[in-house]
């Protein structure tokens, strides 16, 4: 459903104590390897709804959230006539597509597509 909440990310200066803080808070349980050379965690939090949790040495102090769209370009480009920020559309790699944005206030969100078929 195009607007949904469907993934969060969550920087952490100490990403082995940020896992223990959520595991401990709501019970999440991360999986790992899930990007090669890159440690990320991922959590499921609801059918078709998760988070992903990386180190970071540069935070904002704010989770980040990314909402579905059918047609990502067609989203990018609304945000821009809005008066919004899209940067280019980026693949990830047999789950999708993402885009960083910000809205007409200055606030971070992100946009995503599901698709299986990317490949790089």
């Amino acid at each position: 459903m195009p607007g949904k909440l469907v993934h969060f990310e969550i920087a952490a200066g100490d990403i082995d104590r940020a896992e223990s803080f959520w595991s401990s808070v709501f019970g999440w349980q991360f999986s790992r390897d899930q990007m090669p050379g890159f440690d990320y965690r991922l959590v499921r939090t609801g059918e078709h709804q998760g988070g992903g949790l990386y180190q970071h040495d540069d935070r904002d102090g704010h989770l980040k959230v990314y909402f579905d769209t059918d047609d990502i370009e067609a989203s990018a480009e609304k945000v821009r006539v809005g008066g919004g920020e899209a940067a280019d559309t980026q693949p990830i790699p047999h789950v999708g597509w993402w885009a960083d944005c910000k809205d007409t206030e200055g606030n971070a969100f992100g946009i995503f597509q599901p698709d299986e078929s990317v490949t790089s």
